[in-house]
């Protein structure tokens, strides 16, 4: 693949920077001691976390090999980012609730946004190597519509939440991002075929998702410390 500042990978395996049985040695030794800290959670807050735990240990060793191989990376990178905040909401309040689920669904839907875009430049390798992303399946011009559904599966539960008093009304702020949204879904659009044009799509997407993100925890943040400690 045709490496760019944002797609293509680091090139550091395929250049023979690192040797690739280092790097996956390397890689389940830190999923090991991942799993012992979770495992540690698991057992302290029960079975929640327990699950949380196992979905990601599945995830990470079959993400590469079976997941994205069968068009379904989109699906699980929103899911695993969804279970982020469940899991960190699980630990710090002992209880999962609706606001926790609705933060979780936005933050896991623009991180899946992000790899979206990413598959537009990447679509002829990632062929070649025999993944079947949504870009590959429906092709670039069909698939590039998708991009509103993302958009709308981050932003919608934020604007839910803060309506329905779930997420502090400041997080309506997460909303000023959403021109970068339309920008973005309007030039993949029309730039679907063109490497050099898709770029620019990809770095408004991961402002858009970064600057989403950061707003909508500095929010909840802003929100915890005005209302004080628990009593």
């Amino acid at each position: 693949a045709t490496r760019t500042k944002m797609s293509g990978g680091t090139g550091v395996l395929p250049e023979g920077l690192l040797d690739p049985k280092s790097v996956y040695r390397a890689g389940i030794a830190f999923l090991a001691i991942g799993a012992a800290i979770g495992a540690y959670f698991a057992v302290t807050d029960g079975p929640v976390i327990a699950m949380i735990l196992g979905f990601a240990v599945i995830s990470i060793l079959l993400y590469s090999t079976r997941i994205v191989d069968s068009g379904l990376g989109e699906l699980f990178v929103a899911i695993k980012g969804c279970m982020i905040v469940l899991g960190a909401s699980f630990v710090q309040s002992g209880q999962l609730g609706p606001d926790a689920a609705l933060a979780g669904i936005a933050v896991g839907s623009l991180s899946s946004m992000v790899l979206f875009v990413a598959s537009f430049p990447d679509r002829d390798a990632d062929r070649s190597g025999g993944r079947k992303t949504l870009v590959i399946m429906l092709g670039p011009a069909r698939a590039a519509n998708l991009y509103w559904a993302f958009a709308a599966a981050s932003y919608v539960p934020i604007a839910l939440g803060a309506a329905a008093g779930l997420l502090p009304t400041m997080s309506l702020a997460c909303l000023g991002t959403i021109p970068l949204a339309v920008l973005a879904a309007m030039g993949l659009q029309k730039h679907h075929s063109s490497k050099d044009r898709i770029i620019q799509q990809m770095s408004r997407t991961l402002l858009c998702s970064r600057s989403t993100g950061a707003i909508l925890a500095a929010s909840i943040l802003a929100a915890s410390m005005l209302a004080g400690p628990v009593p």
